[in-house]
């Protein structure tokens, strides 16, 4: 009797871990049905992809790790970057995160810096770094059509698929003069999203009047220790200042308060290529003139993009962000929160501004737009695992180029559509002032 007892209690341990097993098997992200990435399609007709560089400094691996999750889609390709002043271990903890992924791991679309750079916000550093990364994305990747750079501090405010459209073979679709994509039958769907936008546009915030611009943030001069000392220090000022140029004109941001514009851009490919490869000489000649301006970035792409006559008529005037300054203003816009929610949500904003770490409206946003799980990425069309507590929908995937609006669309149609109103009546395109 003893030894059937201890057969039985051993059957049964069996099948209890067999079951076990199974369960495990079975939400594991390693059970995807598919073993390898399902096949990229870039270029027309299919949807526009996105090269992003997120960065951020000291203590920001887990913000971009979220905000990565946030806007990531394996058509994309991703560049992150923890500056010089985060330490080797914070770069390989991101890089054990990002393996914890499945998707990222299949789709290896992912790269982190390992080489850092060393820039300062309020120098010219910060311009290299962002060419640094332009660069790495076009030599990793032929086929992203847009450039957006986010910081530790941005959040998105609409899924990837809301960037993107499925493209359906009963649908004839057709582009307009203007570049804009006519809407055959589909609705609000293709009239608002970024595959309805013609591919060498620049959503770019600008204008010429510079105001108390000139005189505090032109004919100073200034270094950025940042591009030749080894441990970042602040800017420093010469002691006399500079006449204004008349080889070019300077366009910086139209929102503006006492000590910023905006220095946030979605930049085309075609542009960064003629500011990276240059066959003009103007984006070296600029950059050598904006490496002793303070604040550079909110000037430099503006400048070069409104002084080549080739490229001056592919500017949208706007940087798709959402921000608040206090008032009166500071140095950096406000920090949003859950009151500032449904305007935010309301905003038809790609992206938002600034954001504490794990604020609560963070969750909002995870919750009610990007419907995404701590540690998850944000589902999209992509994603064909099962929904439950316990397991991520984006550890499967079906064919990754079918994509769908998500449920900020309606607000974000009006903002695309209202914006190529704008530049095709070319009354807001690098006007000079008077």
């Amino acid at each position: 009797m003893g030894a059937e007892r201890k057969w039985f209690f051993s059957l049964l341990s069996l099948t209890f871990l067999s079951v076990l097993l199974l369960v495990l098997y079975s939400i594991s992200p390693f059970s995807s049905p598919r073993p390898f990435p399902s096949l990229v399609q870039l270029g027309l007709p299919y949807p526009p992809a996105f090269g992003y560089y997120i960065f951020g400094g000291k203590g920001d691996k887990d913000r971009i790790f979220r905000l990565l999750l946030a806007v990531y889609h394996p058509r994309n390709r991703y560049v992150l970057h923890l500056g010089a002043d985060a330490t080797d271990g914070e770069r390989y903890s991101l890089v054990v995160a990002l393996k914890s992924v499945p998707a990222i791991r299949s789709f290896s679309n992912v790269d982190v810096i390992g080489n850092p750079d060393r820039f300062s916000y309020m120098g010219s550093s910060y311009i290299a770094s962002t060419l640094h990364a332009a660069a790495i994305l076009m030599k990793v990747d032929p086929g992203w059509d847009w450039f957006i750079a986010l910081s530790a501090l941005d959040y998105p405010l609409l899924t990837q698929d809301v960037h993107n459209i499925r493209f359906d073979t009963k649908w004839d679709l057709r582009f307009s003069d203007s570049g804009a994509l006519y809407d055959l039958g589909l609705g609000k769907y293709l009239s608002h999203v970024f595959s309805s936008v013609r591919r060498d546009l620049n959503f770019i915030d600008h204008n010429n009047d510079l105001g108390w611009k000139e005189d505090q943030r032109f004919r100073p001069i200034v270094v950025d220790p940042g591009l030749y000392l080894a441990r970042r220090t602040k800017i420093f000022y010469a002691t006399e200042k500079r006449a204004m140029p008349d080889a070019f004109k300077i366009f910086t941001g139209i929102v503006c308060n006492p000590y910023h514009c905006s220095p946030w851009v979605v930049l085309s490919r075609s542009f960064l290529e003629f500011c990276i490869f240059g066959w003009d000489n103007l984006p070296r000649t600029l950059l050598m003139y904006f490496n002793n301006v303070m604040l550079s970035e909110e000037s430099y792409f503006h400048t070069v993009i409104c002084n080549s006559p080739e490229l001056k008529n592919t500017t949208v005037n706007s940087d798709l962000r959402y921000m608040i300054w206090d008032n009166p203003p500071k140095m950096e816009p406000h920090f949003l929160n859950i009151s500032d929610y449904d305007q935010m949500a309301q905003s038809g904003a790609a992206f938002a501004r600034m954001f504490k770490e794990d604020d609560p409206v963070l969750e909002m946003v995870d919750e009610k737009i990007l419907k995404r799980k701590r540690n998850q990425a944000a589902p999209g069309a992509w994603c064909t695992g099962r929904k439950s507590w316990w397991s991520d929908t984006c550890s499967q995937w079906g064919d990754v180029n079918v994509l769908k609006p998500g449920p900020q669309a309606k607000k974000f149609a009006e903002t695309i559509t209202n914006l190529l109103d704008d530049w095709n009546s070319q009354s807001n395109q690098c006007r000079l002032s008077r």
